[in-house]
């Protein structure tokens, strides 16, 4: 008899992205201080509907930002 309910056990990986960011390239920086640095940006986008777009993606993909 077969089961009438499927699951499948996922890991799942949450990324917190610590704000405020670095808001220039520095010289040496390392890839990860870039990237924070390029989310940061996001995150400070002047439009409500993009921060809306934004918010959605970050709940789909685990992203939290924290003050």
């Amino acid at each position: 008899m077969t089961q009438s309910i499927e699951y499948q056990k996922q890991m799942v990986e949450v990324v917190n992205i610590n704000l405020p960011g670095p808001e220039e390239p520095t010289p040496g920086m390392t890839g990860g201080e870039l990237l924070l640095g390029f989310l940061a940006e996001l995150y400070r986008a002047p439009t409500p509907e993009f921060k809306d777009y934004l918010s959605q993606l970050c709940i789909r993909w685990n992203v939290h930002y924290r003050q």
